[in-house]
């Protein structure tokens, strides 16, 4: 399997061994567009892996930080509550860069950057750029596409 991230529509799509499209979602990712560099809030293109699942078998809007469950499910009024958090909900998928110089090591690093595909509130909007850098999916997509791919399935994100 395979997974490719396509910025300029907004669009996830799985593939199977074949090449043959297995699923195909609307995501959102950076809302400063694409790059690799360290503190750009960017989404880093290029090729990479799936590094970790994390969230396996929280429930649907888990509120994440640092990758660890809080306690807390992700409703409205919680988000009213602080405005400005940054929501990772339900589970994660950690990536991992695999090109040295572009995407791995140094101030381009994709896994120290801490980008992830990663679950949002209802409300925030598909489709359109609008991370901080990660890949932002439907909570119930996401699960799904979680539970289809194992550690180390291969993301291309493409500008």
């Amino acid at each position: 399997m395979k997974i490719t991230v396509d910025i300029p529509t907004q669009t996830l799509e799985l593939r199977g061994d074949a090449g043959e499209l297995l699923r195909s979602y609307s995501v959102s990712t950076a809302a400063n567009g694409a790059g690799e560099r360290s503190g750009s809030f960017c989404t880093p293109r290029g090729r990479h892996v799936v590094r970790a699942k994390i969230g396996a078998g929280q429930p649907a809007n888990t509120v994440f930080v640092r990758r660890r469950p809080t306690g807390e499910v992700y409703t409205p009024e919680l988000g009213a509550q602080f405005p400005q958090r940054d929501w990772i909900l339900t589970r994660i998928l950690w990536l991992s860069g695999r090109e040295p110089g572009y995407n791995r090591l140094g101030e381009c690093d994709t896994m120290r950057r801490y980008i992830y595909i990663h679950g949002t509130p209802d409300a925030v909007s598909m489709g359109i750029p609008g991370s901080h850098g990660c890949i932002r999916m439907r909570n119930d997509e996401l699960i799904e596409l979680f539970d289809l791919v194992p550690v180390g399935t291969e993301v291309e994100i493409k500008a």
